[in-house]
């Protein structure tokens, strides 16, 4: 006859096993969600770094189009051109294309201004780049 205790031997392993392996597979999932929510952080902070230069970008296409100087001579709407933001941080790694597109319509002059703005982080001749680009327009007449 078998005693109840030898039948019962090593069961304590086996749910030991089973809870290791099932703690094992929650921290696995939550550092998966970490790492994921950690991404969309650096993604929203480079985004909205993307949206400044681009408003800064269509400031100064609005400068060169409109001077201070409020002299009227003629307006040059220059078609495509782009803008070196300053090497300060919050404009590090970003670059703006800007677009003019001047109409006239019953004598006054209206622009279409565009600044598209690119800013990446890491290196982008490999896997490790992230990309965002961001477009203002912007509408101004004499």
């Amino acid at each position: 006859m078998v005693s109840i205790k030898a039948s019962q031997k090593g069961s304590a392993l086996v749910i030991g096993i089973f809870i290791i392996t099932v703690m094992f597979l929650m921290a696995a999932a939550l550092i998966n969600i970490l790492s994921d929510a950690d991404e969309q952080v650096n993604l929203e902070v480079l985004g909205t770094r993307a949206f400044a230069t681009a408003n800064s970008g269509a400031d100064v296409a609005l400068a060169k189009l409109f001077p201070l100087s409020g002299l009227a001579v003629d307006r040059v709407c220059a078609t495509n051109s782009t803008w070196t933001p300053p090497d300060v941080v919050g404009f590090h790694g970003c670059s703006v294309n800007l677009t003019c597109n001047g109409t006239e319509v019953a004598g006054v002059t209206q622009y279409l201004l565009t600044s598209e703005a690119t800013c990446l982080v890491g290196n982008c001749d490999g896997d490790n780049c992230m990309r965002v680009n961001r477009k203002v327009e912007v509408e101004a007449r004499d």
